[in-house]
């Protein structure tokens, strides 16, 4: 189990942009199959086969978003509000945007809740490094500043997201974030629950409503389940339940390079499912402060994280396998010819 965070100098993510953009020399080339991803104003729309899969919101948003994220059979896999009207969802957590990447305390200041209030920050996007599409795959990396109501800007990051080609009863994606402090100081990511992968999930999914059961679950890879999962370690966790229906599941695999792999989730019975590496002194009673992550000034840490959209529970999705495979790709890398 790794206890200390993986840091790495400006120069590896500056390689790591160099490198993509030389693979995507032809930029957004279409593709009749496959993953093609097309500017909008202010989004990227993402389509595999022909069928929306997403769109990545950035512009003139408190922070960046998937929405929507359209699952096995076209199925809506997060909760609709606030990015629509909606009467038969509930309205709490206006922060809660489909799919995003934000954290509760960075150098004290809050960039997860939205609000008036001056602790309040903003995720801003930078620009695009690459935008690829692919017949096996599509790539979008960006940079995104991390500013305070000054200006200020407290981080910044480099995110490289993935989207695969994959047959319609699955959908997959990687989201790999670098977290970058400034040269001149450190940026510490503070012990709070409320980070940082996360998602609100489908509200028929849900494992309660309320003070009433719900027809969906959580599971974790150690075998903990529905009430018992909130603040555990896991390599993965996986939140299932029906849509239109037919029954349907989120998982999302924690790398086992991340720091303090493996993570503790931030998953509620209301729908919000995150993975928090931070919030120690909450999730295991700890004195306030334990979670506390510190990147030195001018270093960087990585994380990274994997999405698996699938029909049925855990079982019939083998997300277990699922997860294996994730971790079997990065230990074995395709030969060059």
């Amino acid at each position: 189990m790794k206890t200390e965070p993986i840091l790495a100098s400006t120069g590896i993510a500056a390689l790591l942009g160099a490198f993509l953009l030389a693979g995507c020399a032809h930029g957004q080339a279409g593709h009749s199959s496959g993953v093609r991803i097309s500017q909008e104003h202010g989004k990227l729309r993402v389509e595999i086969n022909g069928k929306l899969f997403t769109e990545y919101c950035y512009k003139d948003v408190p922070r960046p978003y998937f929405y929507p994220l359209l699952g096995p059979d076209e199925l809506a896999m997060t909760r609709r509000w606030p990015l629509e009207s909606t009467t038969d969802e509930e309205h709490d957590h206006r922060h809660h945007r489909s799919l995003w990447y934000a954290h509760s305390s960075v150098n004290g200041l809050d960039f997860w809740t939205e609000g008036t209030n001056a602790n309040i920050c903003k995720i801003v996007h930078e620009k695009f490094l690459a935008i690829q599409s692919g017949r096996e795959s599509g790539t979008i990396q960006s940079t995104d500043r991390w500013m305070a109501r000054d200006g200020t800007v407290v981080c910044t990051d480099l995110r490289t997201l993935r989207i695969y080609n994959r047959p319609d009863d699955q959908r997959l994606f990687d989201f790999d974030v670098t977290l970058q402090a400034p040269p001149d100081k450190p940026v510490i990511f503070g012990d709070d629950k409320d980070g940082t992968m996360a998602t609100r999930i489908a509200e028929t999914m849900r494992l309660k409503h309320g003070d009433k059961p719900g027809d969906g679950h959580i599971v974790l890879s150690s075998g903990a389940r529905d009430e018992q999962t909130w603040g555990k370690r896991a390599d993965w966790c996986d939140y299932y339940g029906p849509v239109e229906g037919k029954i349907v599941g989120i998982a999302i695999f924690d790398h086992p390079d991340n720091p303090r792999h493996p993570t503790w989730w931030h998953v509620r019975d209301y729908g919000l499912f995150a993975a928090n590496p931070f919030g120690i002194h909450y999730f295991e009673n700890k004195p306030k402060g334990t979670g506390d992550f510190t990147i030195p000034a001018g270093q960087s840490v990585t994380f990274r994280y994997r999405f698996y959209l699938h029909k049925g529970d855990e079982q019939q999705a083998r997300v277990a396998e699922q997860y294996k495979e994730y971790i079997y790709e990065e230990t074995h890398p395709p030969r060059l010819p």
